[in-house]
This record gives C-alpha cells, sequence and structure tokens, in this order.
C-alpha cells in the first residue's frame, strides 16, 4: 500500500524536566533552554514542596534543590518565571499533593503579569492515586486528596479554560514495575475515579462535564520493548475513547480524544556504559511519535548520564537536539499513521485492550481507585512486577547491554570522572533558601496573612472550593509549610501501604540457598532471628529499590522492619535500639545521602550504638561513596549493583562479622 502525503503536522511541544538549586537558577535556566528551542516548560519542584513543608522544616533537612525547586511563596513563584510570559507559555508542573497551592501561586502570577485566566495553558500533574503506588509525594488520605483534585478541576473549568488540571501519570506506575496492562489498567481507573468524583461533587454543571472530561490528560512512561509500547498507546487512545462514549455520553469525539506527555523510561537508563542510554532515549521516544493516531502532544527526555546523578545544560540540550533532529530534519510529520493496516499491530492492541479492560473490571469491582483495598491491591501487584522484572535481569532472561551482557567496554570519551559528568547542588543551597524564607516571614503583614489562613481553615472546613482562598493566602504571602500546615490539621496525614510482603518465599536459586543457610546457622548462634531495618530517611518516596530489597532480604530468612518512606534519623536510631537490629539499610534517590547519612551515624554513636553496621543504596557519585565510607558506612549499593543476591550476602556477612561482638 502506498504512502499518501499529507499536510505537515505541528511538532509535538519540547520540553525538559527542569528545576534545582534555587527559583533564580531555574529561570536562568528555563530562559537558556526556551532560547535553545525548548518550546514548553515542565517544572520539577524539591520534595519538601512537593510534600507541602517550607525549606527550615525538620524533614526538609538535606533535601531543600535537591531534585527540583524550592517554592516556598508568591515571591519564590514570581523569580521562578522572572521574563517568561505566562499568557504565552504552555507550562507542566510536577505536582501532586499540594498541586492545588503551587496552581494558586501560578494563577497569582499569572494575574500580576496582566495575564488573561483565560489565555494560561499547561498542567498540573494532580495524581495522587499513583504518588500512593509508586511515588511517595503524598500528604493527606484519599477522601480529602481527591477533593482537592476535584476543587481544582471545578476552577479550573470556570476561570482556567486552556488548562488541564488533572494528568493522569502512568509515567511512575511503569518506574515501580508495572507491565503494559497494568499501566493501561491502573491509569484509567485512576481517570475513572476523579470523573466519577467530579460527578458526585455536584461541582461542575452537566452541560460542563464533556469539557471535563475533554481536559484530562495523561502523562505514560515509553519503555524500551518498542513495538509493545506503539501497541500500548494505540490501546490507550482507543479504551480512552471507549470509556467517553460508554461510560460518560461523550458524544463529541474531540472531547474524547487521548491526549497524553511522555517522558521516556528512565527506570533502563544504566550506570554502566551509559553512552548506550542516548540509543535507549532515542528508541523509546519514536514508540510516542511514529504511530500519528497516538502521537504524543508533549515529549521530555531525560538525559544520557540520569543514572549517574543531576544532569547538566549540555546534557538536557542533547536530548533536547534529539526531538529536534526527529522532528525537522526527518519525513516523519509528512505522512498519516503509518501503521494504520498492520496486522500484527492490530493483533497486540486488541491482546493489551482485553487484558486491560479484565484488570479494570476487576479494579473497578474492588471499589475502583480510591478505595484503600484497591490501593493496596495494586501496590502488592506492582511489587511483584517489579520483582519478577529484576529476576529477570538477575538470571539473564532479559538481557540489557554492558550490565548482564556485553559487558567489557572501552573508556568513555564521555565519563571524566562523576564529578565531571553530572551537575551538583551546592551545600550552601539550603541554608541561603531558609535564609531568604526568614527574610519573607518577616516583612509581610502578619495580620493579612493570618487572615487568609483562616479563610482558607474555614473553607476547607466548610467543604468550599479551597482554591480562591489559596490565591488570596499566595498573595498574602503565606507559605507552602502554612499552607499544608492548615490541611493537613483538617485533613490529617496518611501513610499508604508499602506493598511488600516481609515473608520467606519459595522462589528459590543455589546462591539463595546459600544464604538462607548462613542464616539460619546465625540464628541457631544468635539465639534469634537476625534483624534487618530497610529505611527510607528524608522526604524521597522512590521506594522501588527499597521495596525490592526489603523482599528479597526476607527470602534469605532474615526478620525485615520496613515501615515505608518519611522516616526521621531520629525514628530511625530508635527502631535500631528498640528492636535491636543487626544491620541497618538506608535507601536514598533525592540527593540527600550525605546529610543524611550523616545524621543517622551521629546518632547511632550517640546511641552507643556505632557497632550496628549500616548501608547505603541510591544514586551516589563515586566522590560521595568515598564521604559516606569515611562516615562510617560499611557499603554502598548503586544502579549498577543488579545483582540482589551478592547485596544479600554481603548483609549477612556484615552480621557474621559482628555477632561475635553482640554475643559477647
Amino acid at each position: 500500500m502506498a504512502l499518501i502525503m499529507t499536510t505537515r503536522d505541528k511538532p509535538w511541544l519540547f520540553r525538559t524536566y527542569a528545576g534545582h538549586s534555587t527559583a533564580a537558577d531555574s529561570n536562568r535556566l528555563y530562559r537558556t533552554n526556551l532560547a535553545k528551542g525548548q518550546t514548553g516548560l515542565s517544572v520539577a519542584f524539591d520534595l519538601p514542596t512537593q510534600t507541602g513543608y517550607d525549606s527550615d522544616h525538620v524533614l526538609a533537612r538535606g533535601e531543600v534543590g535537591k531534585v527540583g525547586v524550592p517554592v516556598s511563596h508568591i515571591g519564590d513563584m514570581r523569580t521562578l518565571f522572572e521574563g517568561i510570559p505566562l499568557d504565552t507559555m504552555n507550562t507542566s508542573m510536577t505536582i501532586n499533593a499540594t498541586a492545588a497551592w503551587l496552581l494558586s501561586l501560578y494563577v497569582a502570577v499569572a494575574d500580576e503579569q496582566g495575564a488573561s485566566r483565560n489565555s494560561l495553558s499547561g498542567t498540573t500533574q494532580n495524581d495522587i492515586i499513583k504518588e500512593y503506588l509508586s511515588r511517595g509525594t503524598y500528604v493527606f488520605p484519599p477522601a480529602p486528596s481527591m477533593r482537592l483534585i476535584t476543587d481544582t478541576i471545578a476552577f479550573s473549568t470556570k476561570e482556567l479554560p486552556k488548562w488541564n488540571p488533572m494528568n493522569v501519570c502512568s509515567y511512575h506506575l511503569q518506574e515501580a514495575g508495572a507491565t503494559p496492562v497494568q499501566e493501561l489498567s491502573y491509569a484509567l481507573a485512576t481517570a475513572i475515579a476523579v470523573l466519577d468524583g467530579v460527578k458526585a461533587s455536584g461541582t461542575v454543571a452537566e452541560k460542563d462535564f464533556a469539557e471535563v472530561f475533554g481536559r484530562i490528560s495523561f502523562f505514560v512512561n515509553a519503555g524500551i520493548r518498542f513495538i509493545t509500547e506503539i501497541c500500548k498507546m494505540r490501546a490507550f487512545t482507543e479504551l480512552w475513547d471507549e470509556i467517553g462514549r460508554e461510560r460518560y455520553g461523550i458524544a463529541d469525539e474531540k472531547h474524547r480524544r487521548f491526549r497524553y506527555g511522555v517522558q521516556v523510561n528512565s527506570l533502563g537508563l544504566t550506570e554502566q556504559q551509559p553512552e548506550n542510554n542516548v540509543y535507549r532515549i532515542l528508541i523509546e521516544m519514536l514508540s510516542v511519535v511514529l504511530s500519528k493516531n497516538a502521537r504524543a502532544r508533549a515529549v521530555q527526555l531525560p538525559a544520557w548520564n540520569e543514572a549517574l546523578g543531576l544532569p547538566r545544560p549540555w546534557d538536557q540540550q542533547w536530548s533536547l537536539r534529539m526531538q529536534q533532529v526527529v522532528a525537522y530534519e526527518t519525513d516523519l510529520l509528512d505522512y498519516a499513521d503509518i501503521f494504520d493496516g498492520s496486522k500484527e499491530i492490530e493483533r497486540k492492541v486488541e491482546a493489551l485492550k482485553d487484558e486491560a479492560r479484565a484488570e479494570l473490571a476487576n479494579v473497578l469491582s474492588m471499589g475502583g481507585g480510591t478505595s484503600e483495598e484497591v490501593i493496596g491491591y495494586m501496590k502488592r501487584q506492582l511489587v511483584e512486577s517489579n520483582t519478577a522484572r529484576l529476576r529477570a535481569i538477575e538470571d539473564g532472561s532479559t538481557k540489557i547491554v554492558g550490565v548482564n551482557v556485553f559487558t567489557t567496554t572501552e573508556p568513555s570519551p564521555l565519563s571524566g570522572g562523576d564529578g565531571e559528568q553530572i551537575m551538583t547542588v551546592k551545600d550552601n543551597v539550603e541554608y541561603e533558601q531558609i535564609e531568604r524564607l526568614k527574610a519573607w516571614r518577616a516583612q509581610r503583614d502578619a495580620k493579612t496573612v493570618a487572615a487568609a489562613v483562616e479563610e482558607l481553615r474555614r473553607a476547607a472546613s466548610e467543604g468550599r472550593n479551597i482554591m480562591e482562598p489559596s490565591i488570596a493566602c499566595a498573595r498574602a504571602g503565606v507559605t507552602t509549610g502554612e499552607w499544608g500546615g492548615t490541611l493537613r490539621a483538617i485533613f490529617g496525614e496518611y501513610r499508604a501501604p508499602t506493598g511488600v510482603a516481609l515473608t520467606m518465599t519459595a522462589v528459590s536459586s543455589d546462591s539463595l540457598e546459600a544464604i538462607r543457610a548462613r542464616v539460619k546457622a546465625l540464628a541457631d548462634r544468635l539465639g534469634e532471628t537476625p534483624r534487618f531495618l530497610m529505611g527510607k530517611p528524608g522526604l524521597d518516596g522512590h521506594s522501588n529499590g527499597a521495596e525490592q530489597i526489603a523482599v528479597r532480604a526476607a527470602d534469605t530468612g532474615l526478620e525485615v522492619i520496613y515501615d515505608g518512606i518519611r522516616v526521621t534519623p531520629e525514628q530511625l536510631v530508635k527502631t535500631v535500639a528498640e528492636r535491636q537490629v543487626h544491620v541497618l539499610g538506608l535507601s536514598i534517590l533525592s540527593g540527600s545521602h550525605v546529610p543524611l547519612i550523616r545524621e543517622v551515624m551521629q546518632r547511632l554513636r550517640a546511641a552507643g550504638l556505632g557497632h550496628v553496621p549500616v548501608v547505603a543504596g541510591g544514586i551516589i557519585p563515586a566522590d560521595d561513596v568515598n564521604v559516606l565510607k569515611q562516615l562510617g558506612v560499611a557499603a554502598v549499593y548503586t544502579p549498577k549493583d543488579f545483582d540482589l543476591n551478592r547485596i544479600m550476602s554481603d548483609l549477612v556477612g556484615l552480621i557474621e562479622k559482628t555477632a561475635g561482638t553482640r554475643a559477647a
């Protein structure tokens, strides 16, 4: 069949996910990237901002400016977008639990710029369910969290007609181990939970519901299984159209269009031979731009060195140029969908749709996405899928070039040492941000702040929409922590299920059996089962690695203690003492490993527990590995350490070394 030329399509939005250190530094980066041809912004916020804390909160220690930009008040938001006209910019904000607050700050700054609210275009991610399942920046329980999402949707429908107030994010589900079927079904279950919640709230007129449906967007993940990912995206578009027609009666095809942005898979980026990541990123991008009928509206690509640390501006530029070469130098945008009529593609798409419908029906039958039973069920399924994924890498049935096959390599000219390959956040960033925050609090009108916070409290307590009161708080100078604290006092806080089964499974291997025998011998020697505490200090919610370590440790026969994310160093040391822990593991992926682990080690020694061995894992540059070992950490593991049984052997070895001292 001959290809038919059509009018050349417009390219998708070019984005890079960016934000670090300070609002001023991030603003310079944004303006530089826009000058290089980037056409939309994708803002990364730091963890205190994402979880509703000010930069000087105890839980923010070590986290300020590490994985994104700190925004503590409207002054920071002004600086972040200085010189960037918001009436013409398309801005995506990766923000969830505090999405209503960051959107309020954005609208308040746009109002100051004189931008019409009708002109504001962009997206707030605002997907709390996937935070419970995979990323961990949740704050409030499901019911009030869904109410906040509904408030932003009702407000945006009336005030921000070009804004996507809720962006269903399956990206992090795949990062947590989701299969294509799980990514499809769990994302669609989330969208249904939100849409059903909006209908039940009565806050949007029936005549406007089609607009609500049409403004729901998606943010997906594209992995390395190229054909499967193309088919997954075609399945997404067809299932979404089906849900619009059959469940909600959306008549206009334009409102039923599946609108999505994408970041290609970061989970598959390797620390070993990181130059190979360039090819992986390109192949994964092609899976979401080749099929015209399922083409992404916006694409942001990771950088080749993200498994090593924070990318530099040059690294981000390289990923941006990759998009531009595909969009402008190839003939991709000249043709209709090149996959229409392919029997193999149709077969795979239909198979994915059938499996996804079945799993979606299963989730809905248990109560839907906001049911705590369903949240627990989905979390367990993701942990199990991720366990299976890692076992396949370990046993070689999944081959990853440079990791478990073709590992011989020449020295890379791109790799001049970790200090030259990545960007680091300076140690003074946190101190200076806190000093600016103190000055901000001192210069504002305390009575105006108190009145704005009280009106927010009343609106939240009375069930009124909190958006306009939040915008008033932004204008008054209320801080992120004050907004978050006000709502915490009303809604309470939540701890999502870990999904981790801390019991020995039947799955075995020769190496695991040998480790189990050593653990049993230790138990006989100690007169008790050795205890391993898996800790997540700080605000880092990326728990996938910690979960897999906990699961495998339980498989060896160790008694595993794992309470999930967001545990303070003080709480960890208290648990070590109370439970008489034999080895402590710390997992941190936010870049805050040095200050947090330093505090843990200091507290252990002060409590007379300096003999307890400590191991650490995360995205940790080589220079920092040396720092951690100088602090007394026994072993450090990074993404290159994919053999979990070897890590388990090391843990057991540490207990064997210290068991005699403890027994004596």
